[in-house]
């Protein structure tokens, strides 16, 4: 459960420091095409699942296509589809790493995607991940995102 995270959170003036949030709190980042990611930047490790925003514009998920423990990834490249009633989408990993863990409860039971994208809903963790890319909004970054491609 990943209610709530032990994250890194960088702050300006303090350098990195050790805080727990809930799981979509500021030390959450959010990509453009919609990926969330938690960054612990000590252990070097990564939960990645769709934002709540894709999930709702994807409808009733059915199909969840998820790599393997051990495939690595760099940031921006195709981990995985996510099938619904509406379409088929293709998943992008927002940082770069080695998956750990796929969530099996998302492979046996897509629809956990549709009833909880942002926690019991994640994807995949990852191992061994990189710096973060600069492009990855915070949370009001992403809601001015998403609210801009909605006009």
């Amino acid at each position: 459960m990943f209610s709530r995270a032990l994250v890194r959170a960088a702050t300006p003036s303090m350098g990195m420091v050790r805080i727990t949030q809930p799981l979509l709190a500021s030390a959450t980042w959010y990509s453009s095409q919609h990926e969330w990611v938690i960054l612990d930047t000590a252990a070097k490790t990564a939960i990645i699942g769709v934002t709540k925003h894709a999930e709702q514009a994807l409808g009733d998920v059915v199909y969840v296509d998820l790599p393997v423990v051990g495939d690595k990834f760099g940031a921006g490249d195709v981990f995985g589809n996510i099938e619904s009633i509406k379409a088929t989408s293709e998943l992008f990993a927002p940082v770069s790493g080695e998956v750990a863990e796929v969530n099996a409860v998302v492979q046996s039971t897509p629809a956990i995607v549709n009833q909880d994208a942002e926690d019991k809903g994640w994807l995949i963790k990852m191992s061994n991940v990189g710096e973060a890319p600069a492009d990855l909004m915070n949370k009001e970054k992403y809601a001015a995102f998403c609210a801009e491609g909605a006009k």
